[in-house]
């Protein structure tokens, strides 16, 4: 069972510590910067099976990014390894809402509702598979929106299963937007 008093800086999950974004910039950043062999090892991650020799790739970028690894449970691995695994898949845009990226890259309506509506194995199942369909197009996610969900989705906790439902209400109101506006030009 997750629980977020004893996961590292799990004080940063509140809206007001901006500090908290951080991190997915920092890691985004090493990850475009990282040789072909280091973002291969990435994107080659299983999150939620991390084999020993996978965490060495993993632990750099984490440590790159300014996070501190050496003091998490370990159920807070593989949180980290979805996030660093789909950056090193699709890449990272903070310029744009989730949403919209969704849109632009022509997700289906039905695949958007079962990632925004799967909780735990099922959403980490689900994602991977958004985001290689978000590289095929050539769009790269927000990560300071997903990435928080990911970090979150799982918890136990009521005030992170509120915002992560927030952050769902937030990722599908810009897709449903987008998607409306386009087919009213139709």
């Amino acid at each position: 069972m997750t629980t977020f008093d004893t996961v590292p800086n799990a004080h940063l999950v509140t809206e007001d510590a901006p500090i908290y974004r951080e991190p997915f910039g920092a890691l985004a950043a090493y990850i475009q910067r990282a040789g072909p062999g280091e973002r291969a090892a990435l994107a080659r991650l299983q999150p939620e099976a991390l084999q020993p020799h996978q965490l060495a790739a993993l632990a750099r970028a984490l440590l790159a990014a300014g996070l501190s690894p050496e003091q998490w449970h370990a159920d807070t691995w593989p949180r980290w390894a979805l996030i660093a695994h789909g950056m090193a898949l699709a890449g990272h845009d903070g310029k744009q809402r989730l949403g919209k990226q969704l849109a632009h890259a022509g997700v289906s309506e039905s695949r958007v509702t079962k990632l925004l509506t799967s909780r735990g194995d099922a959403f980490t199942q689900l994602l991977p598979r958004v985001l290689r369909l978000l590289a095929s197009k050539g769009v790269a996610p927000n990560w300071r929106e997903l990435g928080e969900l990911v970090l979150i989705e799982r918890s136990t906790q009521r005030q992170y299963q509120v915002k992560a439902e927030e952050i769902r209400l937030h990722i599908a109101g810009p897709y449903f937007s987008a998607l409306a506006r386009t087919e009213s030009k139709s």
